[in-house]
């Protein structure tokens, strides 16, 4: 067994195909394809079912790939302690970021990074909170900007901004009467929620007094956009809670603030204990904070909304 096996390995994991993976690999497809079966002829096991489409790792495969993960990163942190990486900004980096938050901010602090930084190529994927800290753990990632506490032991957190959770209902609500609301007059069961699995519909419903028990739509919709939500809400379906960096330009008369203590949700970049580039994460953390608008960081009271 060799690294350049566990590499062949990782990449067929990623790409579920011998010939993208080979690409990939800068070698031929037989190439890989006889390192693939020495590898399993030796550990005397099948890693892949090759008769799958796409292709699809065996129970023993998925276990050996994630062993093989956290071996090839041990390595290129090896690589990188001993170079002095840790102080450098130079590279490519992973980075995940979940989707209630990247149409927002990613336009306020991306461009001035990337013209700053030339020597830093970020890979950037909109991805769920479950499958960030899932592909964090499996050196998939390097780093990501999602909603915290994860609650992860190995993952280490640092704290952007709190960013508060406003109201959004159509024109002339009667919540929209009022000068700051209460989460007690709140209904879950007229709030038009994201789809399972985004962290944003967990702390929406988590802000309510009151639980979904008889939703008063005569459909189900499922939404990962939170402008798609906005667009139903202005056409008079229901009402529902936004980030307050979605809120534009048009939608301020739809827009009531929560009394103090403010609900937030904590944002951060969240990447592996074992990745060791501080400098980095420093330089992500300053190019945010700086990009963003007076009244996201105003002085206020709050309590953070936890989705987990």
């Amino acid at each position: 067994m060799n690294i350049q096996q566990l590499e062949y390995v990782i990449a067929l994991d990623d790409f579920r195909h011998f010939v993208s993976a080979a690409e990939n690999c800068h070698v031929t497809q037989p190439t890989l394809t006889m390192q693939l079966k020495k590898l399993e002829e030796e550990l005397d096991v099948l890693l892949f079912d090759r008769s799958k489409k796409p292709l699809k790792p065996t129970p023993e495969g998925v276990l050996f790939i994630a062993k093989a993960r956290r071996i090839l990163k041990d390595i290129n942190d090896l690589h990188g302690a001993l170079n002095g990486e840790k102080n450098s900004l130079k590279g490519q980096f992973r980075l995940g970021i979940i989707p209630t938050i990247a149409p927002h901010l990613l336009p306020l602090f991306l461009p001035l990074f990337a013209e700053k930084f030339a020597d830093t190529r970020l890979v950037i994927e909109e991805m769920e909170s479950e499958l960030i800290i899932k592909a964090l753990h499996e050196n998939r990632l390097d780093l990501a900007i999602m909603a915290t506490p994860a609650g992860e032991r190995d993952l280490q957190e640092t704290v952007l901004f709190n960013e508060s959770f406003v109201f959004y209902g159509p024109a002339e609500h009667p919540l929209l009467d009022k000068g700051l609301l209460s989460p007690d007059g709140l209904d879950a069961n007229h709030l038009l929620l994201l789809s399972e699995g985004h962290c944003f519909r967990s702390q929406a419903l988590n802000i309510c007094k009151t639980k979904v028990s008889h939703p008063v739509f005569n459909f189900q919709y499922e939404s990962g956009s939170i402008e798609t939500i906005k667009g139903l809400v202005k056409k008079g379906i229901g009402y529902t809670l936004i980030p307050e960096l979605a809120i534009s330009e048009g939608d301020k008369a739809h827009v009531r603030r929560f009394e103090q203590p403010e609900p937030v949700r904590e944002v951060s970049i969240v990447c592996h204990k074992s990745f060791n580039r501080p400098v980095l994460i420093d330089s992500i953390k300053t190019a945010v904070r700086n990009s963003l608008p007076a009244h996201i960081t105003r002085p206020r009271e709050f309590v953070k909304i936890k989705w987990r």
